[in-house]
């Protein structure tokens, strides 16, 4: 049962999800590499791109935070929270980049954190293998994602690419983590409508 205390630590940690820059124990993906000579259509499809990833790091955040308020074994609890800090770490990299790129973050994400942190909430309610399957899917589909980003970012934007890559490879590893502590898989339809919801989200955010 949640305590007033747990209900002030998580919201804390959507304030400084949304409005607090965002620390990284990992050197940024890229940081060394030049910046490559982007013309401004290529300047802006990046940055509009490394926003939809910035708005997917902060539905990420609460939908991790959220399952961990429900979940029921503390392993379980303990997975959830080291994979939240690693969406911290591409919660920072996508920032670093949007500054870079010189455009602005979603203007969208405190519905997108508030909505999401329902959701995660609801999902470890549920019981842990589903919550953990709901995790596996997610980060599944976030993988595809970044890979249909990989594929649209301007092929010599190098330093976009370092961080995608890297957040492709953790994405992986979050999803081998959540059906190894017994993730479920989930019914198609629930995948189709998280498909759905995603769409959404990457259209909108790509110009607000």
């Amino acid at each position: 049962m949640l305590n007033l205390d747990t209900l002030i630590v998580n919201f804390d940690k959507g304030l400084r999800t949304l409005f607090a820059h965002a620390q990284t124990a990992r050197p940024i993906p890229g940081a060394d590499l030049p910046e490559a000579e982007l013309s401004e259509a290529e300047k802006k499809l990046a940055g509009a791109l490394m926003r939809i990833n910035h708005s997917g790091e902060i539905c990420a955040q609460a939908l991790y935070q959220g399952q961990a308020l429900t979940a029921r074994d503390p392993e379980t609890q303990k997975a959830l929270e080291q994979a939240a800090w690693e969406e911290t770490e591409h919660l920072a990299w996508c920032e670093s980049r949007i500054q870079e790129l010189g455009t602005h973050k979603s203007f969208l994400n405190p519905v997108l954190y508030t909505g999401s942190l329902a959701i995660g909430a609801l999902a470890g309610a549920l019981g842990d293998k589903w919550s953990l399957g709901f995790l596996a899917e997610t980060e599944h589909q976030v993988g595809k994602h970044l890979e249909g980003h990989l594929q649209r970012l301007p092929a010599h934007d190098d330093k976009s690419h370092a961080v995608l890559s890297q957040m492709r490879q953790d994405e992986a590893k979050h999803a081998t983590t959540a059906l190894q502590h017994g993730g479920a898989a989930l019914p198609p339809p629930v995948k189709l409508a998280m498909k759905l919801s995603s769409k959404v989200m990457t259209k909108t955010t790509f110009w607000f």
